[in-house]
């Protein structure tokens, strides 16, 4: 089972500048030997790295001056209308759909566009988008957030934490998630639902448990495994204990060979965007919040989703 990560951009910095010590003693040869250990572990091109190198120590630089501002409050006025049309979705779903959705809203009146704010709002990168959406909802009312994390115990602390990326063309890359149908009471067993959704395809598996044991999790595994139509390349779950535990962590090593994991940082819901989104369009719209606490409505539940 595969948990590799990536190096942040901190890491490669730091990195280069150890290295870059026994570059200046090495002789040709070994300094290309070294150019190619470096381009394999950090990713970057070969030409950068050499030049990172070559220079007085690669140290990032503070910005001296801020950039000016490139969109005006037309383009930031068209964000937000189209960002609460879309009911707030993240910047990297939001961005692609930007010049397409304001000549929706255009035609009915919602908004007034023009040539020069659609070519703004086509060429406006995914980061920027963030921004405007931050700075835009920094005054909104919100419910208090739990702030720090606590230590991940056991196998989750093997696993790497990231985010899929949005863009993925190959599938078999899975967001999932459990959503709870205690009702208001959380005591007790009751039934949950286990929701797979992959980021290229947007194909969507869903099984009902009863419990939240290892022993129904790998009932509810061994079934999307039967039916998927694609293999299962990585799973990214979030911090519950239902997913980060030995016994799953083993089954998954020897049914799915190859198989890597990754799990979301703390208390980020959008590190589980797809599958956050879908937990309410496929199921919370069909069930609304009521208890299921049997083993029945646990069987008619599973009934449903193999007709969904």
């Amino acid at each position: 089972m595969v948990t590799s990560e990536q190096m942040t951009v901190d890491e490669r910095y730091k990195y280069l500048r150890i290295l870059s010590q026994r570059y200046d003693r090495a002789g040709r040869d070994e300094r290309s030997r070294l150019l190619d250990e470096a381009v394999a572990v950090t990713g970057l091109d070969r030409k950068y790295v050499c030049h990172l190198l070559h220079s007085a120590g690669p140290i990032r630089k503070r910005r001296s001056k801020q950039r000016g501002c490139e969109y005006g409050s037309e383009v930031r006025a068209a964000v937000r209308i189209v960002a609460d049309s879309l009911d707030w979705i993240c910047a990297e779903r939001l961005q692609p759909a930007l010049a397409k959705m304001a000549t929706h809203l255009a035609a009915f009146g919602e908004l007034d566009v023009t040539d020069a704010l659609l070519e703004q709002l086509g060429a406006i990168s995914i980061p920027t988008v963030y921004r405007i959406m931050k700075r835009l909802r920094q005054d909104e009312p919100r419910l208090p957030q739990r702030r720090g994390h606590t230590p991940v115990k056991g196998p989750g602390a093997l696993i790497p934490m990231t985010r899929l990326a949005w863009d993925l063309t190959e599938p078999g890359y899975f967001e999932m998630d459990l959503v709870h149908h205690s009702g208001p009471q959380t005591t007790g067993d009751y039934v949950c639902t286990l929701q797979l959704i992959d980021v290229a395809t947007a194909w969507s598996e869903r099984v009902a448990v009863y419990g939240r044991s290892a022993q129904e999790m790998k009932r509810a595994f061994e079934k999307v495994l039967s039916r998927c139509p694609f293999p299962l390349c990585e799973l990214h779950p979030d911090n519950g204990p239902e997913f980060l535990n030995w016994p799953l962590f083993e089954f998954f090593g020897e049914k799915v060979k190859g198989l890597k994991l990754s799990r979301s940082h703390p208390f980020r819901k959008n590190d589980n965007r797809f599958v956050e989104q879908k937990n309410y369009t496929l199921v919370r719209a069909y069930l609304g919040d009521v208890r299921l606490d049997t083993r029945e409505q646990c069987v008619a539940l599973n009934a449903i989703y193999d007709e969904m």
